[in-house]
């Protein structure tokens, strides 16, 4: 599996993307806003949630539209759901609605910290894969669930950054850096506790390949202004990835060459 072309877009599902930010739909001040934020972004994929969709009422068409509007991949979510029946049944409602068969793969097992349950993930996602879901499985760094979700016919992996919408930023750096170096042929996807563009840009230069946020543009003084600068942060962060950053040190390394130094 190849993570990006040669001209670096990112393909998941045999779907080429030139950007490599995600945007989720909720909490903005208002439509208008959110799709200033969305244009801003420059994303190709916004995750909607079947709740914010509210099933066909004249309120959910509305915001249908205004989707459809902006011509992006639409990924519906399964946020919210705390059993493998109700992911499953969610995302069957969600392909209905949204006309896909692509899901993000939401099992939560916690409510204080809305950390995904895995065992319920990792079933979910069997199930889905093989009634033809392409399955976006939000999950933990843990190595061995990401192989499990892998077996289970994931194609793509998003492990959280932090607890949703705290802000927090990469809170396992180490973890992370990890999960990047166990699937170096799977496409990584930081989902989740993002709070400032330069998280992201971190993340990138880890060698993830894409970023999926919403709080922190949805609720930012400045919506589409925090989505144009969470572009340009995700696009720096790949760009230095791709150069090769240099090592750390843990001595001084003088940048001027000694050689030729006038001596008294």
């Amino acid at each position: 599996m190849s993570v990006a072309k040669p001209d670096d877009a990112l393909r998941v599902y045999g779907v080429d993307l030139a950007s490599r930010l995600m945007v989720g739909t909720s909490m903005y001040n208002s439509p208008a806003i959110l799709a200033d934020a969305v244009r801003a972004s420059g994303c190709e994929i916004v995750t909607v949630s079947l709740r914010r969709e509210a099933g066909g009422t004249r309120a959910g068409q509305s915001f249908w539209d205004l989707v459809k509007s902006l011509n992006v991949r639409v990924l519906p979510n399964t946020a919210g759901c705390r059993s493998v029946q109700e992911a499953v049944t969610t995302a069957h409602m969600a392909r209905e609605i949204f006309e896909t068969d692509w899901v993000k793969l939401e099992v939560i097992g916690d409510d204080d910290t809305l950390q995904p349950d895995v065992f319920g993930l990792v079933e979910a996602a069997r199930i889905l894969a093989g009634e033809g879901f392409r399955v976006f499985p939000y999950t933990t760094e843990d190595l061995i669930v990401g192989q499990k979700l892998i077996e289970a016919g994931c194609e793509v992996l998003m492990p959280w950054g932090a607890p949703i919408g705290s802000g927090r930023g990469l809170n396992n750096p180490y973890g992370l850096k990890s999960m990047r170096a166990h699937f170096p042929g799977v496409p990584l996807v930081v989902d989740a506790g993002l709070g400032a563009p330069s998280q992201a840009a971190a993340a990138m230069e880890m060698g993830y390949d894409a970023i999926l946020l919403n709080t922190a543009i949805a609720k930012a003084g400045d919506a589409v202004a925090m989505a144009h600068a969470f572009k340009l942060a995700t696009q720096a962060g790949r760009e230095a990835f791709l150069a090769d950053p240099m090592s750390p040190r843990d001595m001084a390394a003088p940048s001027t060459p000694v050689l030729g130094r006038a001596f008294t």
